[in-house]
């Protein structure tokens, strides 16, 4: 074999094989001038994107109403004293349960109670003069009124008789006529004596009587006034459970001033709790008193059940809205005034309704709603569908979808039409380079 010199290699001698170099060299050569001799490539593969699918279901479907509210106690009373006072004692501390008509606090009250003593003495006397008026004076007046008319009248009547005698014997020829005259002349008095008492007796039973027992009654009223206010002022000093509850606030200490109309105790029913929420009068036509509810507090990982115990009777004059109580059983006491939550009311119900995973919807540009189905040549389609009732699971189709359409219900979303799809599971297109 031939071997040419050449430069030192930086490593030590190194030798060419020159035929193999020739050989090499011609067969570049005629590569190049043979036409459409060129270096293969591989064709990529058809992307393909795998999903998930199904197709829709026949079930019964509940329309959920949801919306967030705070949660309040069932009754609730702030109580105020009517009257300015130092606290004489509490009855509870904050956190007690109480019942109805117990006493929680007294307010000082000894002047108070000298006050209602006075006026207590004042009604007596006015009761007592009023019996007396009614019992005694009136009738005793009355009496001796028809005793002097009663006299009055027998006097005229002997004095007539007197005048008739006199009358016969002056006409006999038997008295002169001055006794006649005397006679008639006393008549005359005595008729006047009985006119007056007459008058008297009259006065006396319909305006003297009535003026004298509306003058007494109105003294006793008056007396029983101001007796009964007294106790009234005396009654304001305590304050009483109006509810069966827990004492939630008591801001003031014993001795201190309790002003009137500042709330001094605090009470809330919270056996049971209400979430105040307002819907759409559209939403509310579709709920009665009494469907179920539940609520999700946080914190608690249970959905706790609860009903609609009020839809309100007219709408929210600032919102257009109506208020809707959702009422929540605490019997434990575990859940407090105040927590927010959110809650779900069942509405409609549909017993054959076609539905499909809520995953599976697409909203449209048009503001429409959308799905992708499989078609028998494995892609996917985009297809138009009017929705009824929609959960968090669950959307019910009203038109657009057929039983046997297969709806891409994970992975649906950013695919094109006409893309070549899989059934699978979409974490796999992750080791395939697919989105």
């Amino acid at each position: 074999m031939m071997t040419v010199p050449e430069k030192p290699h930086p490593f030590g001698p190194k030798r060419i094989d020159v035929h193999a170099a020739c050989r090499m060299l011609a067969a570049a050569l005629l590569c190049m001038a043979v036409p459409g001799c060129k270096q293969q490539k591989e064709t990529p593969a058809e992307a393909v994107v795998i999903v998930r699918a199904a197709r829709p279901e026949i079930a019964s479907i509940s329309e959920l109403i949801e919306g967030d509210a705070i949660l309040a106690p069932q009754a609730q009373a702030a109580l105020s004293p009517k009257i300015s006072a130092p606290v004489k004692k509490f009855y509870v501390q904050r956190g007690a349960r109480v019942h109805v008509g117990q006493l929680l606090v007294a307010l000082e009250d000894r002047d108070l109670q000298a006050t209602a003593l006075d006026n207590r003495g004042s009604y007596k006397a006015a009761q007592a003069l009023y019996d007396d008026t009614m019992g005694a004076r009136v009738p005793q007046e009355t009496q001796k009124a028809e005793l002097d008319l009663a006299q009055a009248k027998a006097t005229l009547a002997l004095e007539q008789s007197i005048v008739d005698s006199r009358k016969q014997l002056f006409e006999q020829g038997a008295i002169p006529g001055r006794d006649l005259d005397t006679a008639q002349a006393t008549l005359v008095q005595a008729q006047a004596a009985y006119d007056s008492a007459s008058k008297q007796l009259h006065l006396l039973e319909s305006v003297s009587r009535a003026s004298t027992v509306q003058a007494t009654k109105g003294q006793l009223t008056s007396a029983r006034g101001r007796y009964l206010n007294a106790q009234a002022q005396v009654s304001y000093s305590t304050l009483s459970s109006p509810i069966d509850g827990i004492v939630t606030d008591r801001p003031l200490f014993a001795g201190e001033m309790a002003p009137a109309g500042t709330p001094l105790i605090t009470v809330m029913d919270t056996s049971a709790l209400l979430a105040k929420v307002h819907f759409s009068q559209s939403v509310t036509q579709r709920m009665k008193v009494g469907d179920a509810a539940s609520v999700r507090v946080p914190g608690v990982k249970e959905i706790l059940p609860a009903r609609v115990s009020l839809i309100g009777p007219a709408l929210d004059p600032g919102s257009t809205t109506v208020e809707v109580w959702i009422q929540l059983n605490n019997p434990d006491g575990s859940l407090k005034v105040g927590t927010p939550v959110h809650i779900a009311v069942t509405g409609q119900t549909i017993p054959q309704a076609m539905q499909i995973p809520a995953s599976g919807l697409l909203r449209g540009d048009d503001g429409g709603y959308n799905v992708m189905v499989i078609g028998s040549d494995g892609t996917a389609h985009r297809k138009a569908i009017q929705v009824g009732i929609q959960t968090p699971e669950k959307v019910q189709i009203t038109a657009g979808l057929e039983p046997s359409d297969l709806v891409i219900s994970t992975g649906a979303f950013g695919l094109e039409d006409g893309i070549k799809v899989k059934i699978g599971s979409p974490e796999d297109n992750k080791t395939l380079g697919g989105s």
